[in-house]
């Protein structure tokens, strides 16, 4: 199972000041809304920014991760088989939609699943092929 780490979202105060930070700070460029915020990009990895909700207990900081996937009911069996176990969420196979299914690790940390990724993320930093001939020289 072959998995790359192409999202992470965070809880912030404020999602417009928190863009305009990574922007100005960074170099992140805005790639969407998102539904309580907005997505950032910078290139490579998706960034949601997303209003935290008090009053639901949550606290600005890190969320959850998300990883970008090859086979999703292999990579569940492969979570569930390493002790880790279904949050919520479900895949939608269109294929002009993100969609994103939800699990917790072992200690419980969120992290989400997707064959589709993420608006300003990209699967392959380095060509497949590319990097398969780097390992083999």
């Amino acid at each position: 199972m072959v998995a790359r780490m192409r999202h992470i979202a965070l809880l912030v105060t404020d999602p417009e000041k928190s863009a305009q930070f990574y922007e100005n700070t960074l170099g992140f460029k805005r790639a969407g809304k998102a539904g309580r915020g907005l997505y950032m990009t910078d290139g490579t990895i998706n960034m949601a920014l997303l209003q935290a909700r008090p009053e639901k207990g949550e606290k600005a900081g890190l969320f959850h991760f998300g990883m970008w996937v090859d086979d999703l009911d292999q990579s569940e069996k492969a979570v569930e088989g390493a002790g880790g176990s279904y949050f919520m969420g479900r895949e939608d196979r269109n294929p002009n939609t993100f969609y994103e299914v939800k699990f917790r690790d072992p200690d419980g940390i969120v992290f989400d699943m997707t064959p589709t990724g993420w608006r300003g993320a990209v699967k392959e930093v380095v060509p497949a092929d590319a990097a398969s001939k780097e390992a083999a020289e």
